[in-house]
């Protein structure tokens, strides 16, 4: 089924990222696997050919385009090649919302020039050892000092980016009696004293991606690097979880796109008792049955990215987008290594990765399990 949401200077962006992926980021890719995380080298290079920070306006050094499509064709075109590791969709789709959103012109100028250009990572720190998807309590603190600083100390995990970024948005309680309401987001940046990096996390898949602990001892952030208004952290989550879920489900429909045609053409060349395994009829039917599930599926994030892009993407239809098209990702991977045989469960072989890689798409981001509550709350019941 054809896709109508983009135009031909989509297109045009699209065959400008297709080169770079093909050229600078498919190549190296195994290797970036080998070493836990890709080089900032490829950072300064996306920025120089105008990957990063699309929407950020020209005057902080972006494209000066506000429309989501744009994100979509650099997390779609990464995905396609199962880069895993480039965490550029994060810096797009998640922390230049914040700054567009709630930072002063100062801290925007301070900031979105070099993240355009790729000289600043970045990433956000949410997730705490002990709370998960409970935000709420969170025990990272950031204590008003009365200097004009606050003093944060805290551990955050499972952060994406944690290695290399250079500035990181934090999620602390600036007064800890309270709940929702204490949450506030301070901006840390490399070289604060205090602020270091604790475990590389060795995960099962996602290997090129820098996933970290990060630890805040007595970090003195100063007030000018508080993000928008004290207290009114939680809220800024909530407005902008929507997108960062959006983009989940985005990923995870390409994935599963990408691991189809994978799939169709090994079942199309390998052969078993003297014919293409793709012609035995429950091949057929399992091949028919994920190209069906992964039309639906793309017709309702296309669907969903118009909305978001006209500001009517609710909160619950980006749950939905995270929630079904990952699980759709994690049916269609797990199905694509039964028809690769024991080749699917081979490192070599793309499938494999993609099966690996796949699975944490219905943790991060809220668990897909968070997702059906947040829907089921909207009905009612």
């Amino acid at each position: 089924m054809r896709r109508t949401i983009f135009t031909e200077e989509h297109e045009a962006f699209r065959d400008l990222v297709a080169r770079f992926v093909r050229d600078r980021v498919e190549p190296y890719h195994e290797q970036w696997e080998q070493d836990g995380h890709v080089p900032r080298e490829l950072w300064a290079e996306a920025g120089a050919h105008g990957l990063l920070c699309t929407d950020v306006p020209t005057e902080y050094g972006g494209g000066g385009v506000r429309d989501f499509r744009y994100n979509v064709v650099v997390t779609e075109e990464l995905t396609k090649v199962g880069a895993s590791g480039v965490g550029f969709p994060l810096h797009n789709d998640v922390i230049v919302p914040y700054l567009l959103a709630y930072a002063d012109d100062q801290q925007k100028q301070r900031w979105l020039p070099s993240m355009a250009s790729g000289q600043t990572i970045t990433a956000i720190a949410m997730t705490e050892p002990g709370t998960g998807s409970d935000l709420a309590s969170m025990t990272t603190t950031a204590i008003d000092q009365g200097d004009g600083t606050f003093l944060l100390n805290g551990t955050k995990t499972f952060i994406t980016n944690g290695i290399l970024a250079d500035l990181v948005i934090v999620c602390a309680k600036t007064d800890p009696s309270s709940k929702h309401q204490g949450i506030s987001l301070l901006v840390v940046e490399e070289g604060m004293d205090g602020f270091s990096r604790g475990r590389k996390l060795d995960k099962i898949g996602m290997h090129a991606q820098d996933t970290a602990e990060l630890v805040f001892d007595d970090v003195r952030v100063p007030k000018e690097n508080l993000l928008g208004a004290e207290g009114q952290g939680f809220v800024q989550l909530m407005e902008n979880l929507p997108q960062e879920r959006l983009s989940i489900g985005i990923g995870a429909i390409a994935g599963a796109k990408a691991a189809f045609d994978t799939t169709l053409a090994y079942c199309q060349q390998r052969e078993a008792f003297g014919r293409p395994i793709g012609s035995f009829q429950h091949s057929r039917f399992q091949l028919a049955e994920m190209h069906t599930k992964i039309t639906i599926g793309q017709q309702f994030a296309d669907r969903c990215v118009e909305a978001h892009n006209t500001g009517e993407l609710t909160v619950d239809e980006a749950a939905m987008a995270k929630y079904w098209l990952s699980d759709l990702l994690g049916e269609v991977v797990d199905t694509c290594v039964q028809l690769h045989g024991g080749y699917g469960y081979m490192r070599e072989y793309a499938i494999g990765r993609a099966f690996v890689d796949a699975r944490v798409q219905r943790i991060y981001g809220g668990t897909n399990e968070i997702m059906k509550e947040i829907i089921g709350r909207t009905l009612g019941v």
